[in-house]
């Protein structure tokens, strides 16, 4: 297996890397349009009533196809991802807004629908854009350094450490930015909902993780890559691989 690099990564074609992009882009489009703006409620037992965006069930989903892509392709493939999900979001944005916007039929009663479930407002448009950006940079940055200091140990070490750092950046993003002193939630609620959000996902990232790792060492296996950023550029301002 490839474990080290001097030079930038050489170009050549794999398997699976398109297709995890695109599992990463599409977890990426659901989780932000289905289900961002509503509060759920479920009892745990000996802890009582927890409320929770919905989202929250599959939004994590795209941290463990950031972990895969950093793990086994290393941060520059990773980083193209991201502003590939990053340039699907706003295109996602701009239709939401344009298909609000249309005029609708004289004789078509789903306006009010439309307005409620893809009426975001520009703000959380923004929001969720930044905090997307930023937290799953950060993600992939720790991971990618984390797997140099374990020396490719511990992969769980990595993953869910990288979420914890990745998803608190776009929890401490998101939710003030997009609900704080607005009309959606009350402000106890906006910081309930994202101290909750951010603790159910990191536990959702923990559960998973044998799922992580036979994603992973199946990849590994079939690519013959297991890239370390020994001399990356980290600047997430750049597509170059």
């Amino acid at each position: 297996m490839k474990t080290n690099s001097v030079e930038a990564h050489p170009q050549r074609t794999y398997k699976y890397y398109d297709l995890v992009m695109a599992a990463f882009v599409t977890v990426l489009l659901c989780s932000g349009i289905i289900g961002v703006q509503k509060v759920s409620q479920i009892k745990i037992p000996w802890v009582g009533a927890v409320e929770f965006g919905t989202a929250i069930l599959f939004f994590p989903l795209s941290y463990i196809f950031g972990d895969v892509l950093t793990e086994v392709y290393g941060y520059a493939r990773s980083r193209r991802v991201i502003w590939a999900g990053f340039g699907a979001l706003i295109f996602a944005a701009f239709m939401s807004w344009a298909v609000v916007k249309m005029p609708p039929a004289p004789n078509w009663k789903g306006q009010d629908a439309y307005d409620l479930i893809f009426g975001s407002t520009p703000r959380i448009v923004f929001s969720s854009l930044i905090a997307f950006w930023a937290g799953e940079f950060a993600n992939s940055f720790v991971l990618a350094k984390m797997k140099i200091l374990t020396s490719g140990r511990w992969l769980w070490t990595r993953t869910i450490g990288s979420t914890i750092v990745g998803e608190g950046v776009d929890s401490l993003i998101f939710y003030p930015l997009a609900f704080y002193n607005s009309s959606i939630m009350p402000n106890d609620l906006v910081f309930t909902v994202m101290v909750s959000n951010y603790l159910l996902k990191v536990g959702w990232e923990a559960i998973i993780t044998p799922f992580t790792y036979l994603i992973v060492n199946f990849l590994k296996r079939v690519e013959h890559e297991d890239y370390y950023d020994r001399d990356t550029n980290f600047n997430p301002f750049t597509l170059e691989t």
